[in-house]
C-alpha cells in the first residue's frame, strides 16, 4: 500500500507539471498595445467601420490570450486640422482699367517737358502738352501709354518711349450708419472692413454683419450685399445699413 500511494502522489504532481507548463508556455512572439495619442480616439474609441488589428500567435495559453485581447482594442484615428482661410489680397496693375479721379504718372523718356502727373479729369481725360487730351476711361496704364506714344509719333516725336503708372487711385465712398460717411483716398488691398475704420467704426445703430456695395466699371454699376471681409475697389461705394433691433 505504501508503494502504491507513492507511485500515485509522484503521477499527480507530474501532471500537475505538465498542466502549468502549458499555461505558462510563450514560444511565440509577445505583442504589446501602444498608446493612443489622440484624445478622441480616447474619449470616444474607435469610429464605426476601422478595421481591427490581427495579431497572430504560435504559442498559445494563458499570456498569448491575454495579449490578444489587449492587441485586439481600438487602434488611434489620425486627426486631420483643416487650415485657416485667408482672403487673398487684391492687386491692380496692368489689368486695372483707370477712369475719373485717378492720378497718373506719365515718363516720356527724353522728354522732360512731357513727363509730368496727370489727373483724369470728369469726362475720363488726361490733357498733356503737344497732344492735348487724350482718353483715359477704361483703358489700362498699359493701353493708355500706347495710346500717347502713338500721337506723339504722329508728327512731334520720331520713335516715343511712354510709361504710365498709378501715383493714387481714385477714392471710394462710404455712407449710412458710421461715424464719418464721407469721401476717402483709397489704400490698396482694402476691405470693408477696413473702409468702415477708415470712417470712424459703427454707430450704435449700425447692422454689423452685412453692407451694401455699388460697384462701378466700364458704364455700368453692379450692387452687392457682401460680408466684411469683401475686398473694396477704387470708386466703390460702401453703404452700411441700420439694423431693425
Amino acid at each position: 500500500m505504501p508503494v502504491a500511494r507513492a507511485f500515485r502522489w509522484s503521477i499527480l504532481a507530474a501532471s500537475a507539471a505538465l498542466t502549468l507548463g502549458g499555461c505558462m508556455q510563450t514560444t511565440g512572439s509577445v505583442a504589446y498595445m501602444q498608446p493612443r495619442p489622440d484624445l478622441d480616439s480616447m474619449a470616444y474609441g474607435q469610429p464605426y467601420g476601422a478595421p481591427q488589428p490581427v495579431v497572430v500567435a504560435s504559442g498559445g495559453g494563458a499570456i498569448d490570450a491575454l495579449t490578444n485581447s489587449f492587441a485586439s482594442g481600438p487602434a488611434s484615428v489620425p486627426v486631420a486640422y483643416a487650415a485657416p482661410m485667408e482672403a487673398a489680397p487684391v492687386r491692380y496693375g496692368s489689368s486695372y482699367h483707370l477712369d475719373a479721379g485717378d492720378r497718373l504718372r506719365v515718363v516720356v523718356y527724353g522728354q522732360e517737358g512731357l513727363t509730368n502727373s496727370y489727373a483724369i479729369d470728369a469726362g475720363g481725360s488726361i490733357t498733356m502738352p503737344l497732344i492735348g487730351g487724350v482718353p483715359a476711361r477704361g483703358r489700362t496704364p498699359a493701353g493708355l501709354a500706347g495710346e500717347i506714344a502713338a500721337r506723339l509719333r504722329n508728327g512731334f516725336i520720331r520713335e516715343p518711349s511712354v510709361a504710365v503708372e498709378i501715383e493714387s487711385y481714385r477714392p471710394f465712398f462710404i455712407l449710412g450708419e458710421v461715424s464719418a460717411p464721407g469721401q476717402y483716398p483709397y489704400v490698396p488691398n482694402m476691405t470693408v472692413e477696413s473702409a468702415v475704420a477708415i470712417a470712424g467704426g459703427f454707430s450704435p445703430r449700425a447692422k454689423r454683419d452685412l453692407v451694401t456695395v455699388t460697384h462701378t466699371e466700364g458704364g455700368g454699376s453692379m450692387r452687392a450685399v457682401v460680408p466684411l471681409g469683401t475686398p473694396v475697389s477704387p470708386g466703390d461705394t460702401v453703404f452700411v445699413g441700420e439694423r431693425w433691433f
